[in-house]
């Protein structure tokens, strides 16, 4: 607690006969002060909002009554993404993985615009494949990429053990342990 004391210390007196007046001490409690701020302090941290968490916004399609029509899309429309280790990127046209090619994610955004651009939009379709051997960050990555790319119709699909195949192939013939 604060003090502050006023006391005199032996003065004059101003004439005869004139009694001193006796000092008393000024006491300040600053007890309420900090109760008042340990209260405004609880006050703050109760109403502030919290940072909210973001999560990805996903469309799904809508329910069909003939399930096998649900997802048909055209062969020549869809180009199919399989993210591989290394940041490699493997991908082919249509629904053959025979003709495989490989690119980067520096790649990536030129061949997406060029298949969109040949391609009728509303028949416009990414399927994207990450492998085993691909990283967390490559999936997040390739995702950001359909959203700058303007990519309205994409899915992530597990990838089948024939194009799995493919990869390790080509990985071998590449070099790519």
């Amino acid at each position: 607690m604060a003090e502050m004391d006023t006391s005199g210390g032996g003065g004059h007196k101003k004439g005869p006969g004139v009694k001193k007046g006796k000092k008393l001490s000024t006491r300040v409690d600053l007890t309420p002060m900090v109760d008042l701020g340990f209260l405004l302090i609880t006050f703050f941290i109760f109403t502030t909002t919290m940072s909210q968490p973001t999560a990805m916004r996903l469309f799904l399609p809508k329910d069909v009554k003939n399930p096998d029509e649900q997802n048909k899309v055209k062969n020549s429309a869809v180009i199919t993404l399989m993210l591989g280790k290394s940041d490699k990127i493997y991908y082919y046209e249509g629904d053959s993985a025979a003709g495989l090619k490989a690119t980067d994610f520096k790649n990536v955004r030129d061949i997406v615009v060029d298949k969109k651009r040949r391609t009728d939009a509303k028949d416009f379709v990414v399927i994207i494949k990450p492998t085993v051997d691909a990283t967390y960050k490559n999936t997040i990555n390739i995702l950001d990429e359909m959203t700058i790319d303007g990519v309205k119709r994409y899915a992530m699909v597990d990838i089948s053990p024939v194009e799995y195949n493919y990869i390790k192939a080509t990985e071998k013939a590449n070099g790519i342990n």
